[in-house]
C-alpha cells in the first residue's frame, strides 16, 4: 500500500464522525446529542445516558446485549494493587449501581443478555442456568485482586468458564477494562452471524473492537465524555491498523 493510499484511508477513518447518523446508518436511532456520536456501517456509538439511548429503540431490536454496568463497589475499584494508581485521579464517582428500570429496559430492547457482574444484581435478575466465569490465571494467588469475574446470561445453556489473562498488550483506558479476546469469545459462543449487538456501558470499547473484528454491528452508549473520547480514539487506531495489515 502506498503512502498516499495509507493517508487517504486514515483520513477516511478520522472523518467518520457524523452529525446526522440517521442518514448515515438506518440502524441508528436518533441521538440525544447528535453531534456526540461516532458511526459507520459497523457501529453506532453515542455519548449519552444509556436509558435515553435504549428508549429510542423498539422492543427486541437487538439480538444480544453484552453489558458491563457499574457494580456499585465504589472506591474499592481504585484501591487495589499498584496497577490501580493511575485511575485514582478519575475516582469512582461514576460507579453507580443501576436500578430495576435499567434491567427492565435492557430486557425490553434485547432478546438475550450477557451481564457482567450479574452477581451484584441478583435482586433484578432471574436465576441463571447459563452463567459464565472468566478465570484470570495471572491473578490467582494475588490476594488484592479477584481470581475471576461472573456474568449471568439469559441463555438456557450449560454454565461455561473461560481462562484468559487480564493482562495483554492492549492500552488500558478504564479501570474495569476487559480484553478484546474475551468479547470475541462471547461473540463466537453466544452470537449468530448477522446479530445486532448492544453495549450500554462502552467504557474502553473493547466490545466495539471485537465486533469490528468479527463483523457484527454494535450500538453502544457511554455517559463519561473522557472515556468516550479515549474509546473512540482507540477504535480509530485499531481500524487503521486492521486496514493497513489486514
Amino acid at each position: 500500500m502506498t503512502d498516499k493510499a495509507v493517508k487517504d484511508m486514515n483520513d477516511k477513518i478520522d472523518s467518520l464522525e457524523v452529525n446526522n447518523v440517521q442518514g448515515q446508518n438506518e440502524s441508528c436511532a436518533p441521538c440525544s446529542r447528535p453531534s456526540d456520536c461516532y458511526a459507520s456501517d459497523s457501529f453506532h456509538l453515542s455519548l449519552q445516558d444509556c436509558m435515553d439511548g435504549m428508549r429510542a429503540y423498539p422492543d427486541k431490536y437487538f439480538d444480544l446485549a453484552i453489558v458491563d454496568p457499574p457494580y456499585g463497589i465504589g472506591n474499592a475499584l481504585v484501591a487495589g494493587g499498584t496497577w490501580s494508581v493511575k485511575y485514582q485521579e478519575k475516582g469512582a464517582a461514576w460507579d453507580v449501581k443501576p436500578d430495576k428500570d435499567y434491567f427492565d429496559e435492557l430486557r425490553r430492547v434485547s432478546i438475550h443478555q450477557i451481564i457482567w457482574g450479574g452477581n451484584y444484581f441478583t435482586e433484578h435478575l432471574a436465576p441463571a442456568r447459563c452463567f459464565i466465569s472468566w478465570v484470570k490465571p495471572n491473578m490467582i494467588g494475588m490476594h488484592t485482586m479477584a481470581d475471576c469475574e461472573l456474568a449471568l446470561t439469559s441463555f438456557d445453556k450449560n454454565a461455561k468458564a473461560i481462562s484468559l489473562s487480564s493482562q495483554s498488550n492492549e492500552d488500558r483506558l478504564h479501570v474495569t477494562q476487559k480484553p478484546v479476546k474475551l468479547y470475541e469469545w462471547l461473540l463466537k459462543n453466544y452470537a449468530k452471524p448477522g446479530d445486532k449487538i448492544l453495549d450500554t456501558h462502552l467504557g474502553s470499547m473493547s466490545s466495539v473492537i471485537a465486533c469490528y473484528n468479527l463483523d457484527y454491528h454494535i450500538t453502544g452508549f457511554e455517559l463519561d465524555e473522557d472515556y468516550f473520547k479515549a474509546g473512540v480514539e482507540r477504535v480509530k487506531e485499531h481500524m487503521k491498523q486492521q486496514r493497513l495489515f489486514g
